[in-house]
């Protein structure tokens, strides 16, 4: 079983909190950093039953409240559970809940896991500037997350398909 949990503080800024996790998913997104990242997407209203997800992660829209949205794997194959968004007070937390079977018990820890890290502290960035207008510590991509960066630009040159979410 995979628990994985990023949270971060904003003393006096939970209404902005709010308000930011209420872009997720959509075209006006202020929170996910779509800039170096596949962009999270709803396929339809922020309501129970809505496929989404990023790249190759795909999930369903389970709970959806002004302080919380929570979701189920859908992909990839052997991830089962769920990753959501809880505003508790100040603090803005992500959570990431999961039983590995079959591949995804090599691909979470060598590959997704470095990069899952790595966006969620670039999200929580993206929280703290909009909130603050500042980042006192921004994150640094190790070594090996620049690596497997580079290898999903090499893979993505070659042409592919679109693929829609829920199919």
């Amino acid at each position: 079983m995979v628990r994985n949990v990023h949270t971060r503080r904003f003393p006096g800024h939970r209404a902005g909190l709010v308000e930011l996790l209420d872009t997720v998913g959509t075209p006006d997104d202020r929170l996910w950093p779509v800039a170096d990242w596949p962009p999270t997407r709803l396929e339809g209203p922020r309501v129970p039953g809505t496929p989404a997800g990023h790249g190759p992660v795909g999930y369903v829209l389970e709970e959806a409240g002004a302080d919380r949205l929570r979701f189920r794997f859908t992909a990839p194959a052997g991830v089962h559970g769920h990753h959501g968004f809880t505003i508790d007070g100040d603090a803005l937390t992500h959570v990431l809940e999961a039983s590995l079977h079959g591949w995804a018990r090599l691909t979470w820890p060598l590959f997704f896991r470095p990069l899952h890290d790595a966006l969620l502290e670039q999200l929580l960035d993206r929280a703290e500037l909009a909130l603050t207008g500042r980042v006192e510590r921004p994150v640094r991509w190790s070594p090996y997350v620049r690596f497997l960066r580079g290898l999903g630009k090499i893979r993505s040159r070659r042409p592919r398909p679109a693929a829609k979410l829920g199919a």
